[in-house]
């Protein structure tokens, strides 16, 4: 009789400590991914602030005598076409491999543009001397590398976060809530990104 009258507590303590682990779970995969989705907004803030720099740094080359048009047309198409992928695009895009990588090539295309207009203007005297586009290249470069550290530190977390979800038995509880804990993607680099450059300065 004693061992039947235990019975219902040992069921109800077996489900209070699996509430309580799935609880657990569920509260650190939200921390994880609270983490990423605040990086991610961080990663948007630094490529904001290279997008605005740009009219600055085309108005000023554009004052520069006998420079390429193309060169720095090609870097007002190329920030042109991040402000045509949605927003909801963008913060979808973390769990999203399709918006994810079209937000990263857009941004890389647009990298790539500057990087080519910085170029050029090597051989362009006046406007190598020019203080305003001194100071504007100097803020590029700067945010080129915050970029790069800020890309560094999402997919650190991105990684956690995967790790923490796709380890048994945590694998199981991010499956029980459907979408809300779906892989995070990572930040790739450039195609070509193990060579070095090559910059031609003939005019």
């Amino acid at each position: 009789m004693q061992a039947r009258s235990f019975t219902p507590w040992i069921a109800v303590a077996i489900v209070v400590i699996l509430a309580l682990f799935i609880g657990s779970t569920y509260n650190s995969l939200v921390t994880l991914d609270q983490g990423v989705q605040a990086q991610w907004g961080q990663v948007q803030n630094v490529y904001q602030r290279r997008a605005d720099l740009i009219p600055n740094l085309v108005a000023t080359v554009k004052g520069a005598a006998n420079f390429e048009k193309s060169t720095y047309l090609a870097v007002t198409e190329a920030r042109s076409k991040i402000g045509q992928i949605s927003p909801d695009a963008i913060a979808a895009a973390t769990t999203n491999p399709q918006a994810f990588a079209q937000y990263a090539q857009a941004q890389n295309s647009l990298g790539a543009a500057l990087s080519h207009l910085i170029a050029v203007a090597e051989n362009y005297p006046d406007l190598k001397a020019s203080q305003n586009f001194l100071t504007l290249q100097s803020q590029l470069e700067g945010t080129e590398n915050r970029i790069a550290v800020e890309r560094m530190r999402y997919n650190d977390l991105a990684r956690a976060f995967n790790t923490k979800r796709d380890t048994i038995p945590t694998v199981f509880i991010a499956g029980m809530f459907g979408s809300k804990f779906t892989e995070k993607q990572y930040f790739q680099a450039q195609p070509g990104a193990q060579n070095a450059p090559t910059v031609n300065f003939t005019p």
